[in-house]
Protein backbone atom coordinates (compact mmCIF):
# COMPACT_ATOMS: atom_id res chain seq x y z
CA UNK A 1 0.00 0.00 0.00
CA UNK A 2 2.74 2.56 0.68
CA UNK A 3 3.28 4.62 -2.41
CA UNK A 4 0.03 3.39 -3.97
CA UNK A 5 -3.36 5.02 -4.22
CA UNK A 6 -3.70 4.68 -0.43
CA UNK A 7 -0.37 5.82 0.96
CA UNK A 8 -0.14 4.72 4.61
CA UNK A 9 3.16 6.52 5.17
CA UNK A 10 1.68 9.81 3.99
CA UNK A 11 -1.43 9.28 6.14
CA UNK A 12 0.77 8.60 9.18
CA UNK A 13 2.65 11.86 8.58
CA UNK A 14 -0.67 13.68 8.38
CA UNK A 15 -1.79 11.90 11.56
CA UNK A 16 1.28 13.17 13.42
CA UNK A 17 0.47 16.73 12.37
CA UNK A 18 -3.17 16.30 13.40
CA UNK A 19 -2.15 15.03 16.85
CA UNK A 20 0.09 18.05 17.34
CA UNK A 21 -2.72 20.38 16.33
CA UNK A 22 -5.24 18.58 18.55
CA UNK A 23 -2.95 18.88 21.59
CA UNK A 24 -2.46 22.63 21.19
CA UNK A 25 -4.18 24.43 24.12
CA UNK A 26 -5.29 27.36 21.96
CA UNK A 27 -7.23 25.08 19.61
CA UNK A 28 -10.34 25.21 21.79
CA UNK A 29 -10.47 28.97 21.40
CA UNK A 30 -12.22 28.03 18.17
CA UNK A 31 -14.68 25.24 19.11
CA UNK A 32 -15.78 24.66 15.51
CA UNK A 33 -12.19 24.15 14.37
CA UNK A 34 -11.41 21.98 17.42
CA UNK A 35 -14.36 19.69 16.69
CA UNK A 36 -13.34 19.35 13.04
CA UNK A 37 -9.72 18.54 13.96
CA UNK A 38 -10.70 15.91 16.50
CA UNK A 39 -13.19 14.29 14.13
CA UNK A 40 -10.55 14.11 11.41
CA UNK A 41 -8.00 12.76 13.89
CA UNK A 42 -10.35 9.97 14.99
CA UNK A 43 -11.10 9.05 11.37
CA UNK A 44 -7.42 8.97 10.38
CA UNK A 45 -6.56 6.81 13.39
CA UNK A 46 -9.31 4.38 12.45
CA UNK A 47 -8.29 4.23 8.79
CA UNK A 48 -4.57 3.75 9.48
CA UNK A 49 -5.26 1.10 12.12
CA UNK A 50 -7.49 -0.73 9.65
CA UNK A 51 -4.85 -0.53 6.91
CA UNK A 52 -2.04 -1.80 9.14
CA UNK A 53 -4.15 -4.60 10.61
CA UNK A 54 -5.28 -5.66 7.15
CA UNK A 55 -1.70 -5.75 5.88
CA UNK A 56 -0.57 -7.81 8.91
CA UNK A 57 -3.49 -10.23 8.59
CA UNK A 58 -2.77 -10.63 4.89
CA UNK A 59 0.87 -11.51 5.60
CA UNK A 60 -0.14 -14.01 8.29
CA UNK A 61 -2.76 -15.54 6.02
CA UNK A 62 -0.26 -16.11 3.23
CA UNK A 63 2.05 -17.95 5.65
CA UNK A 64 -0.79 -20.07 7.02
CA UNK A 65 -1.99 -20.90 3.52
CA UNK A 66 1.49 -22.10 2.55
CA UNK A 67 1.65 -24.25 5.70
CA UNK A 68 -1.81 -25.72 5.02
CA UNK A 69 -0.73 -26.60 1.48
CA UNK A 70 2.52 -28.21 2.70
CA UNK A 71 0.65 -30.27 5.31
CA UNK A 72 -2.24 -31.01 2.94
CA UNK A 73 -4.77 -29.75 5.54
CA UNK A 74 -8.04 -28.86 3.71
CA UNK A 75 -9.74 -27.63 6.91
CA UNK A 76 -6.95 -25.16 7.65
CA UNK A 77 -6.93 -24.02 4.01
CA UNK A 78 -10.70 -23.40 4.14
CA UNK A 79 -10.31 -21.38 7.34
CA UNK A 80 -7.61 -19.21 5.79
CA UNK A 81 -9.74 -18.73 2.66
CA UNK A 82 -12.61 -17.41 4.80
CA UNK A 83 -10.19 -15.03 6.46
CA UNK A 84 -9.10 -13.78 3.05
CA UNK A 85 -12.73 -13.01 2.23
CA UNK A 86 -12.90 -10.78 5.32
CA UNK A 87 -9.67 -9.10 4.23
CA UNK A 88 -11.16 -8.52 0.77
CA UNK A 89 -14.06 -6.60 2.34
CA UNK A 90 -11.64 -4.48 4.36
CA UNK A 91 -9.60 -3.75 1.25
CA UNK A 92 -12.77 -2.63 -0.50
CA UNK A 93 -13.38 -0.12 2.27
CA UNK A 94 -9.81 1.16 1.95
CA UNK A 95 -10.26 1.37 -1.82
CA UNK A 96 -13.24 3.69 -1.32
CA UNK A 97 -11.20 5.79 1.10
CA UNK A 98 -8.41 6.08 -1.46
CA UNK A 99 -10.80 7.84 -3.84
CA UNK A 100 -10.77 10.91 -1.58
CA UNK A 101 -7.32 12.20 -2.47
CA UNK A 102 -8.23 15.82 -3.26
CA UNK A 103 -6.77 18.65 -1.24
CA UNK A 104 -10.24 19.95 -0.35
CA UNK A 105 -12.18 16.68 -0.14
CA UNK A 106 -12.49 16.88 3.64
CA UNK A 107 -13.67 20.50 3.63
CA UNK A 108 -17.17 21.71 4.27
CA UNK A 109 -18.96 22.29 0.94
CA UNK A 110 -20.90 25.36 -0.11
CA UNK A 111 -23.43 23.98 -2.55
CA UNK A 112 -25.66 26.05 -4.86
CA UNK A 113 -28.46 25.20 -7.29
CA UNK A 114 -29.79 27.72 -9.79
CA UNK A 115 -32.42 27.56 -12.52
CA UNK A 116 -31.14 27.81 -16.08
CA UNK A 117 -32.81 27.88 -19.48
CA UNK A 118 -36.44 26.74 -19.52
CA UNK A 119 -38.46 29.36 -17.69
CA UNK A 120 -40.86 28.12 -15.04
CA UNK A 121 -39.97 24.50 -15.88
CA UNK A 122 -36.33 25.23 -15.07
CA UNK A 123 -37.29 26.83 -11.75
CA UNK A 124 -39.41 23.79 -10.91
CA UNK A 125 -36.48 21.55 -11.92
CA UNK A 126 -34.13 23.51 -9.63
CA UNK A 127 -36.49 22.88 -6.72
CA UNK A 128 -36.71 19.17 -7.61
CA UNK A 129 -32.91 19.01 -7.59
CA UNK A 130 -32.67 20.76 -4.24
CA UNK A 131 -35.11 18.22 -2.80
CA UNK A 132 -33.07 15.37 -4.32
CA UNK A 133 -29.83 16.59 -2.77
CA UNK A 134 -31.37 17.34 0.63
CA UNK A 135 -32.77 13.80 0.79
CA UNK A 136 -29.43 12.32 -0.22
CA UNK A 137 -27.50 14.36 2.33
CA UNK A 138 -29.95 13.57 5.11
CA UNK A 139 -29.74 9.85 4.34
CA UNK A 140 -25.93 9.99 4.44
CA UNK A 141 -25.86 11.79 7.78
CA UNK A 142 -24.39 15.09 6.59
CA UNK A 143 -25.15 18.31 8.44
CA UNK A 144 -26.93 20.84 6.23
CA UNK A 145 -27.51 24.56 6.79
CA UNK A 146 -29.80 26.36 4.35
CA UNK A 147 -28.24 29.75 3.65
CA UNK A 148 -30.57 31.12 1.01
CA UNK A 149 -33.55 30.14 -1.12
CA UNK A 150 -34.98 32.50 -3.74
CA UNK A 151 -38.49 31.41 -4.83
CA UNK A 152 -39.43 31.25 -8.50
CA UNK A 153 -41.89 33.61 -10.17
CA UNK A 154 -44.68 31.04 -10.54
CA UNK A 155 -43.28 27.81 -9.11
CA UNK A 156 -40.03 26.27 -7.96
CA UNK A 157 -36.96 28.28 -7.05
CA UNK A 158 -34.57 30.58 -8.84
CA UNK A 159 -31.64 29.60 -6.64
CA UNK A 160 -30.64 28.07 -3.34
CA UNK A 161 -27.41 27.86 -1.36
CA UNK A 162 -26.72 25.34 1.39
CA UNK A 163 -23.65 24.55 3.50
CA UNK A 164 -22.84 20.86 3.91
CA UNK A 165 -20.48 19.51 6.56
CA UNK A 166 -19.48 15.97 7.40
CA UNK A 167 -17.00 13.31 6.30
CA UNK A 168 -15.65 14.09 2.79
CA UNK A 169 -18.43 16.65 2.24
CA UNK A 170 -16.70 18.47 -0.62
CA UNK A 171 -15.28 15.28 -2.11
CA UNK A 172 -18.72 13.68 -2.20
CA UNK A 173 -20.42 16.67 -3.81
CA UNK A 174 -17.69 17.91 -6.16
CA UNK A 175 -18.87 15.69 -9.01
CA UNK A 176 -22.33 17.29 -9.03
CA UNK A 177 -20.93 20.59 -10.26
CA UNK A 178 -22.23 21.42 -13.72
CA UNK A 179 -25.42 21.61 -15.75
CA UNK A 180 -28.22 19.08 -15.26
CA UNK A 181 -30.75 18.59 -18.08
CA UNK A 182 -34.34 17.42 -17.58
CA UNK A 183 -36.68 16.12 -20.31
CA UNK A 184 -40.31 15.55 -19.33
CA UNK A 185 -43.95 16.34 -20.07
CA UNK A 186 -44.28 19.83 -18.63
CA UNK A 187 -46.86 20.18 -15.84
CA UNK A 188 -47.06 23.85 -16.80
CA UNK A 189 -48.02 23.23 -20.44
CA UNK A 190 -51.77 23.00 -21.03
CA UNK A 191 -51.06 20.99 -24.20
CA UNK A 192 -48.94 18.45 -22.24
CA UNK A 193 -45.97 18.81 -24.53
CA UNK A 194 -42.48 17.56 -23.79
CA UNK A 195 -40.09 20.25 -22.52
CA UNK A 196 -36.37 20.40 -21.87
CA UNK A 197 -35.12 22.50 -18.98
CA UNK A 198 -31.80 23.06 -17.26
CA UNK A 199 -30.46 23.77 -13.80
CA UNK A 200 -26.89 24.42 -12.71
CA UNK A 201 -25.00 23.21 -9.64
CA UNK A 202 -21.95 24.91 -8.16
CA UNK A 203 -19.84 23.45 -5.35
CA UNK A 204 -16.91 25.14 -3.64
CA UNK A 205 -14.95 24.23 -0.50
CA UNK A 206 -15.28 26.40 2.57
CA UNK A 207 -11.91 27.83 3.58
CA UNK A 208 -10.42 29.07 6.81
CA UNK A 209 -11.47 32.71 7.10
CA UNK A 210 -7.99 33.88 7.99
CA UNK A 211 -6.77 32.52 4.64
CA UNK A 212 -8.69 35.22 2.74
CA UNK A 213 -8.63 38.94 3.42
CA UNK A 214 -11.49 41.16 2.27
CA UNK A 215 -11.21 44.93 2.31
CA UNK A 216 -14.45 46.34 3.68
CA UNK A 217 -14.10 49.27 1.27
CA UNK A 218 -14.56 46.74 -1.56
CA UNK A 219 -17.96 45.61 -0.26
CA UNK A 220 -21.46 46.84 -0.92
CA UNK A 221 -23.73 45.66 1.88
CA UNK A 222 -27.50 45.62 1.41
CA UNK A 223 -30.24 44.41 3.73
CA UNK A 224 -33.73 43.42 2.69
CA UNK A 225 -36.77 41.39 3.69
CA UNK A 226 -36.40 37.64 3.27
CA UNK A 227 -38.43 36.17 0.43
CA UNK A 228 -40.77 33.22 0.52
CA UNK A 229 -43.36 31.90 2.89
CA UNK A 230 -41.03 31.53 5.84
CA UNK A 231 -41.02 28.24 7.70
CA UNK A 232 -37.87 26.21 8.21
CA UNK A 233 -35.94 27.67 5.28
CA UNK A 234 -36.34 31.44 5.42
CA UNK A 235 -37.57 34.03 7.88
CA UNK A 236 -39.81 36.84 6.69
CA UNK A 237 -37.95 39.63 8.45
CA UNK A 238 -35.70 42.50 7.43
CA UNK A 239 -32.60 40.51 8.35
CA UNK A 240 -31.52 39.21 4.92
CA UNK A 241 -28.10 40.37 3.75
CA UNK A 242 -26.60 40.75 0.27
CA UNK A 243 -22.85 41.27 -0.08
CA UNK A 244 -21.36 42.43 -3.37
CA UNK A 245 -17.59 42.28 -3.79
CA UNK A 246 -17.06 45.23 -6.13
CA UNK A 247 -13.67 44.29 -7.65
CA UNK A 248 -14.85 40.84 -8.77
CA UNK A 249 -18.62 41.27 -8.96
CA UNK A 250 -19.20 38.24 -6.71
CA UNK A 251 -22.59 38.46 -5.01
CA UNK A 252 -23.62 36.45 -1.95
CA UNK A 253 -27.03 36.40 -0.30
CA UNK A 254 -27.87 34.92 3.10
CA UNK A 255 -31.34 35.04 4.62
CA UNK A 256 -31.67 31.85 6.67
CA UNK A 257 -30.75 33.26 10.08
CA UNK A 258 -33.05 35.35 12.25
CA UNK A 259 -30.59 38.15 12.90
CA UNK A 260 -28.96 40.45 10.41
CA UNK A 261 -25.64 40.00 12.21
CA UNK A 262 -25.74 36.22 11.79
CA UNK A 263 -26.70 36.49 8.13
CA UNK A 264 -23.88 38.93 7.49
CA UNK A 265 -21.33 36.66 9.18
CA UNK A 266 -22.50 33.65 7.18
CA UNK A 267 -22.54 35.64 3.93
CA UNK A 268 -18.96 36.76 4.60
CA UNK A 269 -17.86 33.13 5.07
CA UNK A 270 -19.42 32.17 1.74
CA UNK A 271 -17.94 35.22 0.03
CA UNK A 272 -14.45 34.34 1.25
CA UNK A 273 -14.87 30.80 -0.04
CA UNK A 274 -15.90 32.12 -3.46
CA UNK A 275 -12.97 34.56 -3.57
CA UNK A 276 -10.58 31.79 -2.57
CA UNK A 277 -11.96 29.74 -5.43
CA UNK A 278 -11.30 32.56 -7.87
CA UNK A 279 -7.73 32.83 -6.61
CA UNK A 280 -7.19 29.09 -7.09
CA UNK A 281 -8.48 29.33 -10.64
CA UNK A 282 -6.01 32.09 -11.42
CA UNK A 283 -3.13 29.94 -10.18
CA UNK A 284 -3.98 26.94 -12.36
CA UNK A 285 -3.48 26.29 -16.04
CA UNK A 286 -6.60 24.13 -16.29
CA UNK A 287 -9.64 25.97 -14.94
CA UNK A 288 -11.72 22.84 -14.46
CA UNK A 289 -9.51 21.08 -11.88
CA UNK A 290 -11.66 22.30 -9.01
CA UNK A 291 -14.71 23.97 -10.43
CA UNK A 292 -14.54 24.21 -14.19
CA UNK A 293 -15.95 26.96 -16.36
CA UNK A 294 -19.14 28.50 -15.01
CA UNK A 295 -21.02 28.02 -18.24
CA UNK A 296 -24.61 28.87 -19.07
CA UNK A 297 -27.10 26.23 -17.92
CA UNK A 298 -28.40 25.44 -21.39
CA UNK A 299 -28.05 23.15 -24.43
CA UNK A 300 -24.76 21.37 -24.95
CA UNK A 301 -23.38 22.17 -21.50
CA UNK A 302 -24.86 19.39 -19.39
CA UNK A 303 -22.94 16.83 -17.34
CA UNK A 304 -26.02 14.68 -16.74
CA UNK A 305 -29.36 14.11 -18.46
CA UNK A 306 -32.55 13.09 -16.67
CA UNK A 307 -35.10 11.79 -19.18
CA UNK A 308 -38.64 11.09 -17.95
CA UNK A 309 -40.29 11.08 -21.39
CA UNK A 310 -40.47 9.29 -23.87
CA UNK A 311 -38.48 6.76 -21.80
CA UNK A 312 -36.93 6.84 -18.34
CA UNK A 313 -33.16 7.06 -18.03
CA UNK A 314 -30.52 9.13 -16.27
CA UNK A 315 -27.09 9.26 -17.90
CA UNK A 316 -23.91 10.92 -16.70
CA UNK A 317 -22.07 12.17 -19.78
CA UNK A 318 -18.63 12.00 -18.15
CA UNK A 319 -18.69 8.49 -16.70
CA UNK A 320 -21.34 7.11 -19.11
CA UNK A 321 -23.17 5.62 -16.13
CA UNK A 322 -26.84 4.99 -16.93
CA UNK A 323 -29.56 4.38 -14.31
CA UNK A 324 -33.13 3.46 -15.18
CA UNK A 325 -34.62 4.02 -11.73
CA UNK A 326 -35.31 7.71 -12.31
CA UNK A 327 -37.71 8.12 -9.39
CA UNK A 328 -35.21 6.49 -7.03
CA UNK A 329 -32.50 8.96 -8.05
CA UNK A 330 -34.85 11.93 -7.73
CA UNK A 331 -35.65 10.64 -4.24
CA UNK A 332 -31.98 10.90 -3.33
CA UNK A 333 -30.32 7.67 -4.46
CA UNK A 334 -27.19 9.35 -5.82
CA UNK A 335 -24.59 6.85 -4.61
CA UNK A 336 -23.99 5.26 -8.04
CA UNK A 337 -23.24 8.66 -9.59
CA UNK A 338 -21.03 9.82 -6.72
CA UNK A 339 -18.97 6.61 -6.75
CA UNK A 340 -18.69 6.54 -10.56
CA UNK A 341 -17.46 10.14 -10.59
CA UNK A 342 -14.82 9.46 -7.92
CA UNK A 343 -13.53 6.48 -9.89
CA UNK A 344 -13.52 8.56 -13.08
CA UNK A 345 -11.69 11.39 -11.32
CA UNK A 346 -8.95 9.04 -10.11
CA UNK A 347 -8.58 7.44 -13.56
CA UNK A 348 -8.12 10.88 -15.10
CA UNK A 349 -5.53 11.70 -12.44
CA UNK A 350 -3.61 8.49 -13.12
CA UNK A 351 -3.73 9.13 -16.88
CA UNK A 352 -2.22 12.57 -16.36
CA UNK A 353 0.83 10.90 -14.71
CA UNK A 354 0.75 13.44 -11.91
CA UNK A 355 0.35 13.03 -8.20
CA UNK A 356 -3.27 13.38 -6.93
CA UNK A 357 -3.88 17.00 -6.15
CA UNK A 358 -6.72 19.46 -6.53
Amino acid sequence: MPGGSFDVDQKERELTALREEASAPELWNDPKRATAVNQKLARYEKIIDMALQTAATLDDGEVLLELAAEEDDPAAAAEVTEEFMVIERELSRLEVESLYFGQYDDHTAIFSVHAGAGGVDAQDWAEMMLRMYLRYLEDKGFQVEVDEITPGDEAGIKSATITVSGEHAYGVLEGERGVHRLVRISPFDAASRRHTSFAGVDVIPEVEEEDVEVNTDDLRVETFRSQGAGGQHVNVTDSAVRLTHLPTGVVVVCQAERSQLQNRARAMTILKARLAELARKERRDHLDEIRGDQEEAAWGRQIRSYVLQPYQMIKDLRTNLEVGNVLGVLDGDLDPFVEAYLQWRRERQEQSDGSPTD
